[in-house]
C-alpha cells in the first residue's frame, strides 16, 4: 500500500537499510508501537492479546536510511493450528531480521523477575546473532523506580545492545528508539519506493480494519474464532464499495456477531467503514455478510484460503 511522497537520505553518508523484527509476548504493544514509528496505523490494535496474527510490514523512510519493520504475533504457547503457525511467522521473521527490536512491559509492584512469558521470548532472541534492541513499554503507567529496576532487571540479561524505556500509546521515548535504530542498519539501498508504507494490498488491510472491530466489540472466545476476507472490490463515480464476508466456526457465534437485529453487525461495520474512509480518502460502502466455516482454525486447507499458510 502506498502513501504520499516522502523523502529519502539527502546525507553524504552511506545509505543505510535492513528490517527490524519486532518481538515480544502477546499484548505487548507491538503493533502500537509500529504504527507510531511508521507515522500512520499500518498494523491493527486492541486491547486484547493476539490480534497481530501475521507479519505485517511497516516503511519508515529516514534522513539516509530506511527502516522496514516487520510486526509479528506474540510468541505463545500455541494450542491449535492458527495459533501454532502465528507462532512460526513470528519465528521465521525473527530468524531473517537485520536488527531484533524487542517489546517487554515495565516490571510492576517491585518486582525484579523476568515474566515466564518474556524468558520465553528471550530463548529465541539469544538463538539470533543480530543485533538486539530492548524497548521497555507502557512506562506512563509506571514509577520511575518501576521503569529503573525494569531497565537493570533486563539489562543484567547481557544480550542487549540498547535498552530504551518508552511509550508506545504516548509517543514518549519513542524519538531515542527512532535515532538510535540507524545505527544497526546496513550499508545498502532502500527496499522499498519512498511512497511506500506497508506491503499490505488493500484488501488485506481493509479485512483487518473489520477483524480490528470485531476484536474490539465482541467478547470471549468469539474474536478468536473469526477470520475475514475481502471478496471484491468495486470503485464507480468515486465510492469504492467493499463486499466482506466474515467467517466464524459455529452458529452461535454467527448470532452474537449479527447481534439483536443486525445491531452488533452493523456497528462493526460502520467503524471499519469510517477507519477505511479516513484512511484511504475515499466514500466507502461496506457490505458485511458472515458465514460460518465449521472449526476453520483447525483446518489447514480453510487456513490457506483465509491467508494464514503455512510458513
Amino acid at each position: 500500500m502506498q502513501t504520499g511522497s516522502t523523502q529519502e537520505g539527502t546525507t553524504a553518508d552511506p545509505f543505510r537499510s535492513g528490517f527490524v523484527c519486532l518481538v515480544g509476548r502477546p499484548n505487548v504493544g507491538k503493533s502500537t508501537l509500529l504504527n507510531r514509528l511508521v507515522g500512520r496505523p499500518v498494523s491493527i490494535t486492541a486491547p486484547k492479546p493476539q490480534t497481530t496474527r501475521n507479519r505485517i510490514l511497516g516503511i519508515r523512510h529516514g534522513d539516509g536510511y530506511q527502516a522496514v519493520f516487520v510486526d509479528t504475533p506474540g510468541i505463545h504457547a500455541a494450542r491449535d493450528t492458527l495459533n501454532q503457525r502465528m507462532v512460526n511467522y513470528a519465528l521465521g521473521a525473527l530468524a531473517d531480521a537485520d536488527v531484533v527490536l524487542m517489546l517487554v512491559e515495565v516490571l510492576r509492584g517491585g518486582r525484579k523477575t523476568i515474566p515466564k512469558a518474556d524468558q520465553t521470548v528471550l530463548e529465541h532472541v539469544r538463538q539470533v546473532k543480530t543485533p538486539c534492541l530492548l524497548a521497555v513499554n507502557k512506562i506512563d503507567a509506571a514509577s520511575e523506580a518501576e521503569v529503573l529496576q525494569s531497565l537493570a532487571t533486563y539489562g543484567a540479561v547481557g544480550r542487549f545492545d540498547e535498552l530504551v524505556p518508552l511509550s508506545a500509546q504516548t509517543g514518549r521515548g519513542v524519538e531515542r528508539l527512532e535515532a538510535l535504530i540507524p545505527r544497526y542498519l546496513q550499508e545498502g539501498p532502500p527496499y522499498f519506493d519512498p511512497d511506500w508504507v506497508t506491503d499490505q494490498s488493500e484488501p488485506v488491510f481493509m479485512a483487518e480494519l473489520i477483524r480490528q472491530e470485531l476484536f474490539r466489540r465482541t467478547q470471549e472466545e468469539v474474536p478468536y474464532s473469526t477470520a475475514v476476507k475481502v471478496e471484491h472490490l468495486e470503485e464507480q463515480a468515486g465510492r469504492l464499495t467493499v463486499y466482506a464476508r466474515i467467517y466464524v466456526e459455529r452458529d452461535t457465534q454467527k448470532g452474537i456477531v449479527i447481534g439483536k437485529g443486525g445491531s452488533m453487525l452493523k456497528s462493526i461495520g460502520r467503524a471499519a467503514r469510517l477507519s477505511m474512509e479516513r484512511l484511504l480518502g475515499v466514500k466507502v460502502f461496506l457490505d458485511l455478510q458472515v458465514s460460518v466455516l465449521k472449526d476453520w482454525s483447525h483446518d489447514p486447507r480453510h487456513l490457506a484460503e483465509l491467508g494464514y499458510p503455512e510458513s
